[in-house]
């Protein structure tokens, strides 16, 4: 094997903080992008450790077929020993918000009622009147495709003059909807290795897309390479450190990192005006944000490759 680490990964803006840090470090690893890509599954691994970094948003950058060349590849590696950490299991986790949403309602933590769906009237006859509610893609990913409605025509006629929101699995979710303090935000936590890494607080100003990527979502607001559609907004994203973050939602990320099979990853939560923490987002490919993990006095990519030189 001439890898000590395989990179997954189809988003290369995202990876190069990881990458400079690995090469930084003298970390002997290959880079395999899953958008243009092939594997012999008599030939695989490559590699003892592999390290997934795919994304669900992947085809709102047209990238479609990164998704299932992620699986196959990741479920191949699997069988043939290597590990994967941010494995099949996980990954498939974070394509499913649905399954996020049922694996809640295992270990009994607070998140929003939904219902998954690919036909509009069924939709309607199953949610009733619990509107507003948010239309997100089952497969979702960088606050892509994601609307605010207030009622069953509203849903009905968007799908009917934007039949590609459909795209890329003709599966879509209603999410039963909670007002937040838009001053307060929501709340974002990282883990690494079944640990807290940070947690930071997304005052999102209207914006659906919170991708903690400076790429996505440049300090001061700066310009975006970002290729996800976004809602005009009041202002940029901003993150904050959040070193208050309650004892009790750091339990619950952690028992959703360990249920889900996540090694690395960042898991948010709202709070709800009746003092609830509602989680309600899983996401396996945790974009970290070097300000944020400065703040708290590392760079949290240099820990990324700690944990991975050591696993």
């Amino acid at each position: 094997m001439g890898q000590d680490l395989v990179v997954l990964y189809e988003h290369p803006e995202w990876q190069k903080p990881l990458f400079a840090a690995l090469e930084r470090r003298g970390v002997r690893y290959a880079a395999f992008d899953l958008k243009r890509g092939a594997f012999d599954p008599d030939a695989v691994p490559d590699a003892p450790l592999y390290f997934n970094q795919a994304s669900p948003s992947a085809y709102v950058r047209g990238n479609t077929r990164a998704v299932p060349l992620a699986l196959s590849l990741m479920r191949s590696l699997e069988l043939g020993g290597a590990r994967v950490l941010n494995g099949s299991r996980a990954f498939a986790l974070e394509l499913s918000k649905s399954a996020q949403a049922a694996l809640m309602r295992r270990l009994g933590i607070d998140h929003p009622r939904c219902l998954a769906f690919n036909d509009v009237d069924a939709a309607l006859a199953q949610w009733g009147d619990r509107w507003p509610a948010l239309l997100k893609p089952e497969q979702g990913g960088s606050g892509a495709r994601m609307y605010l409605l207030n009622s069953g025509e509203e849903l009905a006629r968007l799908l009917r003059e934007r039949p590609e929101l459909w795209l890329p699995d003709n599966l879509l979710m209603l999410q039963e909807y909670f007002a937040v303090d838009a001053a307060r935000g929501i709340v974002r936590m990282e883990f690494l290795g079944g640990e807290l890494l940070y947690a930071m607080r997304v005052v999102s100003h209207g914006a659906f897309n919170l991708c903690p990527s400076e790429a996505c979502n440049p300090e001061g607001g700066g310009e975006s390479i970002c290729e996800v559609p976004e809602v005009k907004a009041a202002k940029p994203v901003e993150f904050f450190p959040y070193p208050e973050v309650p004892s009790a939602a750091v339990e619950a990320g952690k028992r959703i990192m360990s249920a889900g099979g996540l090694d690395v990853g960042g898991i948010e939560y709202l709070e709800a005006s009746d003092g609830r923490l509602i989680f309600y987002d899983v996401n396996a490919n945790s974009n970290l944000r070097a300000p944020i993990g400065q703040a708290f006095g590392f760079d949290p990519f240099e820990r990324v490759v700690d944990y991975l030189t050591a696993s």
